[in-house]
């Protein structure tokens, strides 16, 4: 009993319910004061119309996806008072000024370490005009090189990224560039701590970024500061103050990683136990990730350090960074890594996904942990399916989010009608984000196939052409298909009226989850 009532205690002392607590009290003050000259009350709510109009045409006329602007214009419209101030916090996406020209600065410094004379590009043209189609959109609007000379090696769960990870910040010699949205502490995390311990003090350059929001509950506060202390640069993305005024929506749920400009892993692993195993949550955890050696990790080292810069407000040399090769990697295909900004206005994440979707003749393979669909990818995925091509996607078995699977399972009767193949990961839950296509393409990284990755997010991930890696994705996919179980209309079952209302009313705000 005495350690249930110490438990809560602490965690009513936890930023996670203090700051919340701290917001629902300047709300409430507002609404007092509101109340307090309820006499002008006709003309304070006739004003609140006004403005929502205003905010609706404003949202209708963006350039927002049209199933974003529909979630935000109901509340608005119906609750003009309360739909105002929930969109001032978790709605606007616009900058500051001062958010823009930092943003603008780094902008001109990625086109500035971007190589506008790739003969890579040529030679991709010559070979495939499609791919190059393709490759040319993400150097342009990602602002990455695409690269050959670079070994790609699939791994294909928690314990074979950890193995690798570790082996490569032992071998570190000149720096460590780690970038994550969840730090927990636990195993994996500690094994790794002492390591940048004992690489600081022998004088490598350690620097760490991790989300606020996405550490809260598995770091303690000021953990930046521990950090720092024993000499590990440390910077804090977007944190999580008791500010109206705070973007909460914009994450970054990026998961990078950089040694000596020479090694660089992403994909869908966090530095926390459950993705290694050492904590079991939902079932078994399947994920994956990709190790990059080569002339492709300088992409990643600029999108770390274009980062750091944004949140530490510096303005660094990043060409100190761009270490010689010691040794040329033999071509394997081509290799693009990029990433995603939500501060700007070209959805680079699912422009990929839509491109890939497009290209595919024979099949699609996809395995995502959220599906929760606009209605451009629902036409693309269908489409394809109807013109022959087989589209299979690997959803959890058992969900993280309740709320989130039933919003999937929402999807899947216009899928399946589509002809598309849905299959459920019986084994527990599938964190795994990736894309193959005829054996020809693939992508692996953070983006779910969610709102929140494709248009509020800080995402990143590898686009591979013609890779030996390509095959080891597909063999593991298919592995992963036989721990499944096929999803048909038949075996869906029939919902009752309040079910099927209430995935109705969850799609309908989905965008908002």
């Amino acid at each position: 009993m005495v350690k249930f009532m110490k438990k809560h205690l602490n965690l009513l002392g936890h930023r996670v319910f203090l700051v919340p607590l701290l917001m629902i009290i300047q709300i409430a003050i507002i609404f007092i004061m509101i109340f307090e000259f309820y006499s002008y009350f006709i003309i304070f709510y006739f004003i609140c119309v006004i403005f929502a109009l205003i905010l609706v045409l404003h949202i209708v006329n963006s350039r927002a996806n049209p199933g974003y602007k529909i979630a935000w214009v109901i509340p608005i419209l119906v609750l003009p008072i309360f739909g105002l101030l929930l969109y001032s916090l978790f709605g606007g996406n616009q900058l500051s000024k001062r958010q823009k020209e930092k943003m603008k600065n780094i902008y001109y410094k990625q086109v500035k370490y971007k190589d506008s004379h790739n003969i890579v590009m040529g030679e991709l043209r010559y070979e495939n005009i499609a791919a190059h189609n393709q490759a040319k959109y993400i150097e342009n609007y990602a602002l990455t090189n695409i690269c050959k000379h670079t070994k790609t090696t699939y791994l294909s769960n928690g314990k074979t990224y950890y193995t690798k990870l570790l082996e490569s910040i032992k071998s570190a010699r000149k720096y460590i560039f780690l970038e994550y949205f969840i730090i927990g502490e636990g195993k994996m995390w500690n094994t790794i701590l002492e390591i940048l311990k004992q690489k600081v003090e022998e004088g490598i350059e350690v620097r760490i970024i991790y989300d606020d929001f996405g550490s809260i509950m598995t770091l303690p506060n000021h953990y930046d500061k521990t950090l720092e202390k024993i000499g590990i640069k440390c910077a804090v993305f977007n944190p999580f103050v008791p500010n109206l005024k705070s973007k909460f929506n914009n994450r970054d749920h990026r998961k990078i990683a950089v040694i000596d400009g020479h090694i660089a892993f992403t994909g869908g692993i966090n530095l926390a136990d459950e993705y290694i195993g050492e904590k079991i949550r939902f079932g078994h955890w399947k994920d994956n990730g990709i190790m990059l050696e080569g002339e492709a990790v300088w992409n990643f080292t600029v999108m770390f350090l274009s980062m750091w810069d944004f949140i530490k407000e510096e303005n660094e040399d990043y060409e100190k960074y761009h270490s010689p090769y010691e040794y040329e990697t033999s071509s394997d295909g081509y290799v693009i890594p990029y990433s995603d900004s939500p501060w700007n206005s070209e959805a680079v994440g699912e422009t990929i996904y839509l491109n890939l979707i497009g290209k595919a003749n024979k099949y699609i393979y996809i395995t995502t942990p959220y599906l929760v669909l606009d209605n451009e990818i629902i036409t693309a995925l269908t489409t394809a399916a109807k013109r022959g091509v087989d589209v299979r996607i690997i959803t959890p078995g058992i969900p993280d989010k309740k709320l989130v699977n039933e919003v999937t399972k929402a999807y899947y009767d216009v899928l399946l009608d589509g002809g598309v193949k849905i299959y459920e990961y019986t084994k527990g839950f599938i964190h795994a984000k990736t894309f193959i296509i005829d054996d020809e393409y693939a992508t692996i990284g953070t983006v779910n196939l969610d709102y929140r990755s494709l248009y509020l997010h800080f995402e990143c991930g590898v686009w591979l052409y013609d890779c030996s890696s390509i095959f080891t994705i597909k063999k593991d996919f298919a592995q992963t298909l036989k721990e499944s179980k096929e999803i048909t209309l038949k075996n869906m079952g029939k919902l009752n009226w309040f079910n099927n209302l209430k995935r109705q009313i969850l799609k309908a705000f989905a965008p908002l989850m």
